[in-house]
């Protein structure tokens, strides 16, 4: 349909009613949703179409930081929509300064770079990583390493990265310049790097997560990193942590890498760095900083918007004292669901996890998947997210209350009592 008249199109903003018929008729199939269309929250709570209410332990993917509708975050964005929005990184833009200024003097960085997501982040560090093999280290042919159940975005070059076969499958050629490594695996890691020496193939990053989360809520081992940090020491290696989905305060601390005492020398965020307005980050120290102008760019990167989103967020976390909450939470949730696994022990493996970002691990034995368990919490009014088919996440917004895990728990509690 091609109207010539937009203003009597009656198909132009009448979504005012929710026909999943019709959106599968119109949006590309590339998610496997679950049956429920959901439209309003607040808190840690949120709403369907049908006005159903359920607990968020989603988060958008441990991206809604504050939760749905927190008045900080209200406040941030009617107060930037109403002045200044957007406009090109061609000018200085007054919050992206804040932003990197706020974010450089909290971390181990001193460089920032903005983009709309946890994928462009990955990319733009793939990127610096191999401008600086060229250029300081002199690798003609750079390699980078990922680890085995990693995943670090859905781009051809972040695929590659992404050291899972069922993300690549029909999508090659592949990006080449990747090798795979085992996690948590260091005599692995350091015979991969020597046998490629041996071959002439120089590794100019080392590309990890401080905690694997679609790869099935994997914490990273303190001294595997603090190898690979040595490893890099010695060599002249980058190391770059994704933090996408552990940074901004969900592990209980600011950062991923502060749970396993080393820096990164590049790391990158997304997710809840603005609490669900679309904001992406590559953070790196001066030494590796080798951008130049023209290297890389983003035209809605570190906009006002995002940004004043960002800004809020990063306030928040110290005014609500969330880091504090999100060790406390999360302490009373893996204790809970401990008490669930030893209740359930011929179908639950472990519970494993940090701060709020944690995972019920299904035995590989028993005929039951995270996807089963999800559905009859969803039943009960409680949303929940896999990471992987025999681990079920949970990774509520910072501000989850006592009273809101307790009530996950006896969720969970009585969805295996009922079903299993």
């Amino acid at each position: 349909m091609s109207p010539t008249n937009l203003a009597q199109d009656p198909s132009v903003l009448s979504a005012n009613s929710f026909s999943a018929a019709t959106f599968d008729q119109d949006v590309m199939t590339t998610y496997g949703r679950f049956p429920i269309a959901l439209e309003r929250g607040q808190g840690c709570r949120i709403w369907d179409t049908e006005g159903n209410e359920y607990l968020d332990f989603v988060a958008g993917i441990a991206t809604c930081t504050l939760g749905h509708a927190h008045p900080a975050l209200v406040a941030a964005v009617t107060a930037q929509i109403q002045t200044l929005h957007h406009v090109s990184n061609l000018y200085y833009i007054p919050q992206q300064g804040e932003l990197a200024h706020w974010l450089n003097q909290h971390s181990c960085a001193d460089r920032a770079f903005f983009c709309n997501s946890g994928a462009e982040a990955n990319e733009g560090a793939i990127k610096l990583a191999r401008k600086y093999a060229h250029t300081v280290l002199k690798i003609e042919q750079p390699v980078i390493l990922t680890a085995s159940a990693s995943f670090h975005g859905r781009t051809l070059a972040t695929i590659t990265a992404t050291a899972q076969p069922k993300y690549q499958k029909n999508f090659d050629p592949l990006v080449p310049g990747f090798e795979y490594v085992p996690f948590n695996d260091l005599a692995a890691l350091k015979d991969v790097i020597t046998t490629l020496d041996q071959n002439q193939r120089r590794v100019a990053a080392i590309l990890l997560e401080p905690l694997q989360g679609e790869g099935g809520v994997r914490p990273g081992q303190l001294e595997y990193f603090q190898g690979v940090r040595q490893i890099c020491d010695d060599t002249g290696i980058l190391l770059i942590l994704d933090e996408v989905q552990v940074g901004i305060g969900r592990t209980g601390k600011l950062w991923g890498y502060q749970n396993l005492d080393i820096e990164p020398d590049i790391f990158t965020l997304a997710k809840g760095l603005a609490g669900g307005i679309p904001i992406g980050a590559l953070l790196s120290k001066e030494f590796c900083s080798a951008f130049q102008p023209g290297d890389h760019a983003s035209t809605f990167g570190g906009n006002p918007f995002a940004c004043a989103a960002a800004l809020a967020v990063l306030k928040t976390l110290g005014t609500e004292n969330l880091l504090e909450n999100s060790i406390q939470r999360g302490e009373q949730l893996r204790e809970g669901l401990g008490a669930i696994a030893s209740q359930y022990s011929h179908l639950i493996a472990e519970v494993r996890g940090w701060g709020l970002i944690n995972g019920l691990v299904l035995k590989n034995e028993a005929e039951l998947t995270s996807i089963e368990v999800i559905k009859a919490a969803m039943n009960s009014g409680l949303l929940l997210v896999p990471a992987g088919p025999k681990v079920v996440r949970f990774v509520p917004p910072l501000i989850v209350s006592e009273t809101e895990v307790k009530q996950a728990l006896q969720t969970v509690q009585q969805v295996f009592t009922d079903i299993f």
